[in-house]
């Protein structure tokens, strides 16, 4: 059974975990607080006796566990000689009997070694008071949700990224128009001048972050971006204390897809940006290329917020190093359509006072036209999870346009009949 590797106070043997208030690594008993360098020192020959007894393929022992040992790995705690049973890209965890961080150095050696780490820089409690005030923020959340909504479980994980630079060029072509408007006699003439317009260029992308594990939801993990890279920190196990952390199951080529989708958006959207003085423009065909460059392997650190509600399960995930909390919320139904109602009511009666002459239809159906589009915008924002397909955060050279054309093509010409328009005006008849 291979060993882990258990970080113990050297003053008292109390359980050591990495502190995000003071950067340290601190004993939960005795107080007393240690340089990650010491513990790094004091811990490297431990990691390495431990990773050199890491077996890869040992599975549970014992024959009840039958189908479900799949996928898992039993080490022996080196503090109370336990048989720890975890998930093999369990990379650290802690002892369920003994209570000891404990760290799988066999998981960080070789390939799989990170090259960097961001170390948390929010503690659990922070996760908590941020899931509280984002519950706060959403109107239509039922009352009974903040009442009897359960948190379950609350996680510090170090989930396994892989952060990509990457280049993209292309081409976009779009069709665009003008419009102009006269009137001739009793007719109103609509001119409209049609272009085929066309940009090209390219941009760069610095450390484009995708999820490299398969338990990690990845429309969670791209909506709690962006992490500051410039904490960026050489990676050390001696930050893993007091976090789970996983090694990484996706690789960097399973990823290339997402990475070239939000190259391609962001081109996308940069082109377009280009293309101004029309009142209309629609993509008629577009060609980008992604070349992916350097591949940095990095631990970012996230916190995990299982909450039950009325038997649904609810996932919460907050950036544990700027606190951004993402999860989305269930609505309150009945709530919902009585404020469309009530909008609706009120506007309707509004427009019916101040612009009674005009009929009744059109002030109701624009007024509930109205109401629904402010309930929409409220539900939306019970909804703050998507993938992203652009990366706009991450540009590290703006777009560099090296072709623009916009050709005029032809113009079409509309007429419309102006209805009574050399009728005389009131009051202009004979006496």
């Amino acid at each position: 059974m291979s060993q882990v590797t258990n970080y113990q106070c050297p003053a008292c043997t109390g359980p050591l975990n990495f502190s995000p208030e003071t950067g340290k690594v601190a004993c939960e008993f005795c107080g007393s607080s240690y340089e990650l360098a010491e513990i790094e020192a004091l811990y490297a020959q431990k990691d390495d006796q431990a990773a050199e007894a890491f077996t890869q393929d040992e599975a549970p022992s014992g024959g009840s566990w039958g189908a479900d040992a799949e996928g898992m790995k039993t080490y022996s705690c080196p503090s109370c000689l336990a048989e720890l049973v975890c998930d093999e890209t369990t990379a650290a965890t802690a002892c369920p009997y003994c209570g000891n961080p404990t760290v799988v150095p066999g998981q960080f050696t070789g390939a799989l070694k990170p090259d960097f780490v961001v170390p948390f820089k929010l503690k659990k409690d922070d996760a908590v008071a941020a899931l509280k005030k984002h519950y706060g923020k959403r109107f239509f959340l039922p009352k009974t949700f903040k009442d009897e909504n359960h948190l379950e479980k609350v996680q510090g994980v170090y989930v396994p990224f892989w952060l990509f630079d990457a280049e993209a060029e292309g081409e976009a072509a779009y069709d665009a128009t003008r419009t102009k408007t006269v009137r001739r006699g009793d007719y109103e003439i609509t001119e409209t001048s049609h272009f085929a317009v066309s940009r090209r260029g390219g941009m760069a992308f610095e450390k484009i972050p995708v999820d490299a594990s398969k338990k990690m939801p990845d429309g969670h993990m791209d909506s709690i971006e962006p992490f500051d890279y410039s904490e960026l920190q050489p990676f050390s196990t001696a930050y893993l204390p007091g976090f789970l952390a996983d090694k990484y199951d996706v690789t960097a080529e399973e990823c290339q897809d997402r990475v070239e989708e939000r190259c391609s958006g962001t081109l996308e959207d940069s082109l377009r940006g280009t293309v101004t003085g029309y009142e209309t423009v629609d993509l008629r065909d577009k060609d980008f290329t992604v070349r992916r460059g350097k591949t940095h392997y990095a631990l970012l650190p996230v916190w995990l917020l299982d909450t039950k509600w009325r038997g649904q399960d609810f996932l919460f995930a907050m950036n544990g190093q700027t606190g951004k909390l993402v999860g989305d919320l269930p609505v309150d139904k009945k709530k919902f359509w009585l404020t469309f109602f009530g909008i609706g009511l009120i506007l309707t009666i509004l427009s019916l006072l101040l612009f009674s002459e005009g009929g009744y239809a059109l002030p109701i159906i624009i007024s509930f036209v109205i109401s629904l589009i402010v309930v929409s915008i409220l539900k939306a924002g019970m909804k703050n999870v998507r993938l992203k397909a652009e990366a706009t955060d991450l540009v590290s050279q703006e777009l560099i346009l090296t072709d623009r054309k916009d050709c005029y093509t032809h113009t079409t010409t509309t007429r419309r009949k102006i209805e009574n328009a050399s009728a005389p005006k009131a009051g202009s008849g004979r006496s």
